[in-house]
């Protein structure tokens, strides 16, 4: 028998939360049920961009399969299921008129959770841009946010009635900086106003969005954030500068913008003058209040700073044990995170982990001990949290499938469930099975 998890759920207070996480574009196929085209369909077709230049066509076709999937869930012993809803499944020119068939697969999927005692956790945007907003400039045109107001009143009309939560979009830094600055991600570009002017619109479109939630009497609006432990590659004091720096834009940036009422003064030093006309005035639309706060949490970075433009750093590689995505595994930047975002900026704020998981070269049949160890050691984390205070209320594991990791194509496999992209068969790994004697004993 593989190893097992070293929590049991009467380690947690009564009503915690215990969820997996998928996306749409990442699971469902996109290449059916009317679906418009996204800018991850173009990104992918271009030459260099994506492994194999895989796309999401057919991902593990959660779309006809949903049910078996949901069953997964149920049998687990899981008390939610964090989803994501399509942008262009929904509307598939970004705007005008709906999909029917996109409203009624989503209808049909929050009610098969409901059958099945699983809560839903919606997460409104998870990066599949409609290529007709893309081809108008994307998260660098300020109209978006009351483009994406008008997706958000669309979706939430027909099933926000039933919603446990509702975040408006999955981790902003990746729409913003990992898109925009070192284009890894659709729309892939490089350049530093066109990072300013997504970063803040971003938010702007959070907070509309949130606008449009709150008038819609949906309950339980968050924002969901991923954030990364920043370490000085060495004791200088220029590797101190740049580590502060990369936490600047990475962890700090989004939580002053919906917290604090304003950016970090270190980063703006670098992307003032790049940003959109009138962006201070921004912030109480940005800033309303939340229920809840969501943190995606996977890694560390070490950051050494080098000469040449802002923001002059560069990652290095570090010492610790590495995922299948070259992560180093460090648990103890979870209980950071926890602990410091509520005693700097959520004030007892009910907390999540929204995302927590590994890649690793899983193969049918083989031991699954790393990654249960990965999960064992992060859980460890956010217990010693709680222990010191910290208002965690539940713990979503990425992901439910092996599934479609965007730039990096099919091989990286963050599932509890084996996913054979040939045969799309469904094979629970051990750390699936381990983690169903832990949520039951």
């Amino acid at each position: 028998m593989s190893a097992d998890m070293t929590f049991r759920r009467s380690d947690f207070p009564d009503g915690f939360l215990f969820a997996a996480a998928t996306s749409s574009y990442q699971i469902e196929g996109h290449a059916q049920g009317g679906a418009g085209r996204t800018h991850w369909d173009d990104f992918a077709a271009t030459p260099g961009n994506v492994v194999r230049a895989e796309n999401g066509d057919r991902a593990c076709d959660h779309y006809t399969r949903y049910e078996e999937d949901l069953d997964l869930m149920a049998a687990m012993g899981l008390d939610a299921y964090r989803f994501s809803t399509s942008w262009a499944r929904v509307l598939p020119e970004g705007r005008g008129t709906p999909n029917p068939e996109g409203l009624d697969f989503y209808d049909r999927l929050v009610d098969a959770m409901l059958a099945r005692d699983l809560k839903p956790m919606a997460t409104l945007y998870h990066w599949e841009l409609p290529s007709p907003l893309a081809d108008l400039g994307g998260w660098r045109n300020p109209d978006i946010s009351h483009w994406f107001a008008d997706y958000t009143r669309v979706i939430m009309d027909r099933i926000g009635d039933r919603m446990f939560s509702v975040a408006p979009i999955n981790e902003p830094w990746c729409v913003g900086w990992l898109s925009h600055f070192l284009g890894h991600h659709a729309p892939g570009l490089r350049d530093i106003r066109a990072t300013a002017h997504a970063m803040h619109h971003v938010m702007t479109g959070h907070g509309r969005a949130v606008e449009v939630l709150r008038d819609l009497g949906v309950r339980n609006v968050g924002a969901v954030c991923n954030f990364e432990y920043a370490h000085p590659s060495d004791d200088s004091p220029e590797a101190a500068r740049a580590a502060e720096l990369y936490d600047g834009y990475y962890n700090r940036f989004f939580l002053g913008g919906l917290f604090k009422g304003a950016y970090p003064e270190d980063v703006m030093k670098g992307l003032e003058t790049h940003m959109p006309k009138g962006w201070q005035d921004d912030f109480p639309l940005i800033g309303q209040k939340l229920d809840w706060l969501g943190l995606n949490y996977y890694t560390c970075k070490r950051i050494a700073p080098v000469d040449g433009p802002w923001p002059s750093h560069a990652e290095v590689e570090g010492p610790l044990p590495k995922t299948q995505m070259e992560w180093e595994i460090y648990p103890d930047g979870l209980h950071h995170f926890l602990t410091w975002v509520d005693r700097e900026y959520t004030k007892g704020l009910p907390l999540y982990v929204t995302e927590n998981g590994m890649a690793n070269p899983d193969v049918v049949g083989q031991d699954d001990d790393a990654r249960i160890d990965y999960l064992n050691q992060h859980i460890a984390a956010a217990l010693r949290a709680l222990d010191d205070g910290a208002p965690l209320k539940g713990y979503t594991f990425w992901s439910l499938l092996d599934n479609y990791e965007w730039a990096l194509g099919y091989e990286k496999r963050f599932g509890l469930v084996h996913v054979d992209f040939d045969t799309l068969e469904r094979t629970p790994k051990a750390s699936y099975h381990a983690l169903a004697r832990a949520l039951k004993a």
